[in-house]
């Protein structure tokens, strides 16, 4: 009898596994059951940085930032970027670290979270490329994008950078025209680090600002960092003190606007929501998130691969606050020659139309301010050329170790 009982019982419990393997008794709760892909996660400590982790059953981004991803530049125009494909991209998570140090901090934040099962992973300062590279070497099925270098094996570690050069050069027409109407030929440039990315997108400036103030002359001070509130407020002070009417910048916070004395203007940068005071000119931004769209899909589907991407104005992801649309210009360049806002908002037509790009804004006749011609009537540089020094072991011809003819300042020290 006791074996009859228990063949019964086995005979129901098989029976009943048969049943909800064909799905005909399966709770609802696990037929419904959807992943959360925007929920957060919990984070580990890796040195002094807090990494998160992926969910199980998305596509998992990183993102990885020099400054805090609230700074009013750089890194929150990524972050901005990073939302954006987060809510545009189905079963698609995002997460970031923030402000990692260049250098070892960096490859050690990064190959934690190739460790950690990201799909995934934007870098995105220029010291963060040779970290980035050891890690895609280590982690082939981990796609790694570099922001703002220049290196990419064709594989699964690539190069993403665009044409800021054509925005800089619009703000030194508007820069150039101020000065004229202020009756001040004297303006300024608050560089970075001494890279080509920052000597390209100064020198772009100048020869924008030679085309409404052929007379002005620009001064340089170099900073040696991308965020840092209180230098950038001083490396701006600096250059208002010396007498310069407008003040440009690469680096991350609004500081030329914050210290532009009364009467005098600031040009902010990288993120559209920067340009608030009304001694700010305009703001040069970035709008990463349909480009960073297009790498997560063809990273999903496998078609995407790690070579050198340059996007130009006609992506849509490069801004000049004021004359994009839905934008009001600022009240220091409302008041600037109808003919020379029409001439910018002309270019950044043909610019968005795809029929002017960077090697427009770098084509000859320019002669650097040591008088030597760095490109002929007709000729225009080469990609190469505005990527490279030599001196860093590029196989560019002219490179870009100049400065335009109106530029005061030397060259820096490599």
């Amino acid at each position: 009898m006791k074996k009859k009982i228990i063949m019964f019982v086995c005979f129901l419990l098989i029976l009943s596994i048969g049943l909800v393997g064909c799905g005909e008794t399966a709770p609802e709760e696990e037929e419904g059951t959807e992943v959360d892909c925007r929920a957060e996660t919990t984070a580990e400590s890796v040195g002094s940085y807090q990494v998160p982790a992926p969910i199980e059953g998305c596509y998992n981004v990183a993102f990885v930032y020099v400054g805090p991803h609230d700074d009013g530049g750089w890194s929150q125009s990524h972050d901005v970027g990073r939302l954006y494909v987060e809510e545009n991209l189905e079963g698609v998570h995002t997460a970031y670290v923030e402000n990692v140090a260049e250098g070892a901090d960096s490859e050690q934040v990064t190959r934690s979270l190739a460790r950690k099962g990201f799909d995934v992973i934007f870098t995105t300062s220029f010291g963060f490329m040779d970290s980035s590279e050891i890690v895609a070497n280590e982690f082939p099925d981990v796609d790694i994008i570099h922001v703002s270098g220049y290196k990419a094996n064709g594989e699964n570690f690539g190069n993403l950078m665009g044409a800021m050069e054509n925005i800089k050069y619009l703000a030194g027409m508007l820069a150039g025209s101020r000065a004229m109407m202020d009756g001040n030929p004297k303006l300024g440039y608050m560089a970075t680090f001494p890279i080509p990315e920052e000597l390209r997108l100064g020198n772009a400036f100048a020869l924008g600002v030679e085309e409404t103030c052929p007379e002005c002359t620009i001064d340089v001070r170099f900073i040696n960092t991308w965020h840092d509130p209180i230098l950038e407020q001083e490396g701006a002070e600096s250059l208002f003190s010396a007498g310069a009417q407008v003040v440009m910048t690469g680096a991350d916070t609004p500081a030329p606007a914050i210290a532009a004395p009364e009467g005098k203007w600031g040009i902010t940068y990288d993120y559209y929501g920067n340009c608030t005071l009304d001694t700010c000119l305009t703001s040069m931004y970035w709008n990463w998130g349909p480009e960073y769209a297009k790498i997560v899909e063809g990273s999903r589907e496998g078609t995407w691969k790690g070579g050198w991407q340059y996007f130009d104005g006609d992506t849509g992801a490069l801004g000049l606050y004021g004359f994009m649309e839905g934008e009001e210009l600022m009240p220091g360049v409302a008041e600037l020659p109808e003919e020379d806002l029409q001439m910018v908002r002309d270019i950044l037509d043909q610019m968005l139309a795809g029929e002017f790009t960077r090697f427009d804004v770098f084509s000859g006749p320019i002669v650097d301010n040591q008088g030597n011609v760095i490109l002929e009537e007709g000729e225009s540089l080469e990609q190469l050329d505005l990527d490279g020094f030599k001196e860093f072991g590029s196989e560019c011809e002219t490179c870009m170790y100049w400065w335009n003819e109106n530029i005061t300042a030397e060259l820096p020290d490599l």
